[in-house]
């Protein structure tokens, strides 16, 4: 974000279990009020089911599908659906097409961008295959989740 722009192409990007996340703008930007991520989906990715206490989640389908799966209810996202989660719910989804998903997410309040620094990598300028969750990519997850308030409920992977 540049004097309260989002510009094309900027943010921080991390890779996190298997996704590709770029901070749009973060709390830091907004007084806490909200932040943006844009994520890079690719097939067969997306992440376990889990519960956010401190958040609200929005997100809006840019390209591609996704499923999702929230309080007990499933459906498909195509392209140019807007999804709006209240925290609280138990909630995941996943890219089931055969191309890559991209989304912008819109977390209220922010804080959640902070997470995903914590737990995923520096994604590197170019990098655009997607990476596998290894074992310590999810070990980590699972361990930090707690300190955001999220809870997090392992499918069999």
């Amino acid at each position: 974000m540049n004097n309260g722009v989002i510009v094309a192409g900027e943010g921080r990007s991390i890779l996190v279990v298997g996704d590709r996340y770029t901070i749009k703008c973060s709390g830091n930007d907004t007084s806490g009020a909200y932040a943006l991520v844009e994520a890079i989906v690719p097939p067969g990715s997306g992440p376990p089911p889990h519960i956010h206490s401190r958040e609200d989640e929005a997100f809006n389908v840019l390209e591609g599908e996704l499923q999702f799966h929230a309080d007990g209810l499933n459906f498909t996202a195509t392209s140019g659906a807007w999804v709006t989660l209240a925290r609280g719910l138990l909630h995941s989804f996943k890219n089931t097409g055969s191309k890559t998903t991209r989304m912008l997410i819109v977390v209220t309040p922010a804080g959640l961008e902070a997470f995903f620094l914590e737990i995923g990598r520096e994604a590197i300028d170019g990098e655009t295959e997607p990476v596998t969750p290894t074992p310590e990519d999810i070990q980590k997850l699972l361990q930090i989740a707690p300190k955001y308030g999220i809870e997090i409920r392992m499918p069999p992977w």
